[in-house]
């Protein structure tokens, strides 16, 4: 019994020994490592796929201080290129890299829109039809006279036309990749965005210069009454030629509501001074708040030429008749989108313009012809 016990002494004495040399190895041991960097030096983030690509690797996993050799990692999925390379659909590069990001300014640069405005200076209202019909008064002979008592009276006559206003469609479309899609959200409401505007570029021509034929609209200058003043000024200018041309317009005994220029030459008549090197508006320079001339405002656009005028009575002498407010539709299923991968933005409008006096607006040159 006593050489039993005096083992089991002895095999504990070693236990203890051998147990309290192994904690102090373990406690050097974590000493050590909370002095070491941390093993993880490669922060993994969805920016990073090259970081998550090495620590998924199991020969990076077991690289020790013997390797001798090469180690290779395989790029998977749709990540970055580690170098620079295209960013984009056309001839520039983006001179950042995957390890070393460009600064990206947020959105996309849109090119300078125009203002459009002659739509704000016409008549609208709606339709559910694909023509406007109208009757229209064309002729008006009127006999009405003093008559004395007894006598006959005289008759007039009034003749009518039914005219009309086709509705027209101004669209067109866009293809995009499901891919460019789903890796840039907001690209999706930028095109319908530019699309829009590109459809409302389209209808200011239409509803200024649409020849009628074909799909056109028959637009205001076309169908307005020639410039041809019934009275003339001394020393004419370009500002007299508007006066001249707003009263051949009142002729039609319909309001006339505007003046459409180009907007070269609404800055040209704000800059007229007078012979003492004055400006003749009391608001030029500067406080140009409500441009109007002759006391009628002033449609500035673009969309008319330098050197033209178009004036008349837009709020009753012609009325736009909307059928399809802008529509953006995105489908993947026309024409071969599915098996290409693609989808369709298609971005349309449908509008009439009926005419109801011609003769209410009148269009010319501004200049006066050098004889």
């Amino acid at each position: 019994m006593t050489n039993l016990a005096s083992m089991i002494s002895e095999l504990g004495d070693k236990f203890t020994n051998t147990t309290g040399d192994l904690a102090s190895r373990l406690s050097e041991l974590e000493k050590r490592a909370a002095r070491e960097p941390s093993g993880d030096y490669i922060a993994v983030n969805d920016d990073n796929p090259l970081a998550a690509a090495m620590l998924d690797s199991k020969e990076v996993q077991n690289l020790t201080s013997t390797f001798r050799g090469k180690a290779i990692v395989k790029m998977t999925g749709e990540n970055a290129a580690i170098t620079s390379a295209p960013s984009t659909v056309g001839s520039n590069t983006s001179p950042g890299t995957s390890l070393v990001p460009a600064h990206r300014v947020p959105g996309i640069i849109t090119p300078y829109e125009r203002e459009l405005r002659v739509r704000d200076v016409i008549g609208s209202a709606r339709t559910t039809s694909n023509n406007v019909e109208y009757p229209r008064e064309t002729g008006f002979d009127n006999k009405a006279a003093p008559v004395a008592e007894g006598n006959k009276k005289p008759q007039s006559d009034i003749t009518f036309d039914l005219d009309s206003a086709p509705v027209r469609t101004i669209a067109h479309t866009f293809k995009i990749s499901r891919q460019m899609l789903d890796d840039v959200p907001a690209l999706a409401a930028y095109v319908g965005r530019r699309g829009t505007y590109g459809l409302k570029f389209v209808e200011d021509q239409q509803l200024l210069f649409g020849d009628g034929t074909g799909q056109n609209i028959h637009g205001l200058v076309p169908r307005a009454t020639a410039f041809n003043p019934q009275f003339t000024s001394p020393n004419e200018t370009s500002i007299d030629r508007i006066l001249q041309a707003i009263s051949q317009a009142e002729d039609a005994d319909v309001p006339v509501n505007a003046v459409v220029l180009s907007k070269r030459d609404w800055r040209k008549l704000t800059g007229t001074k007078d012979l003492g090197g004055n400006y003749i508006s009391d608001q030029a320079p500067f406080g140009l708040v409500d441009p109007r001339v002759w006391s009628l405002p002033i449609v500035a656009t673009n969309a008319m030429p330098v050197g033209e005028f178009l004036t008349g009575a837009f709020g009753d002498g012609a009325q736009i008749f909307d059928r399809l407010d802008v529509e953006v539709l995105i489908s993947t299923e026309n024409e071969d989108d599915f098996i290409r991968n693609l989808a369709t933005v298609r971005i349309e409008e449908r509008l009439a313009l009926a005419v109801y006096r011609p003769n209410a607006f009148v269009a010319g040159d501004l200049e006066p012809t050098t004889p």
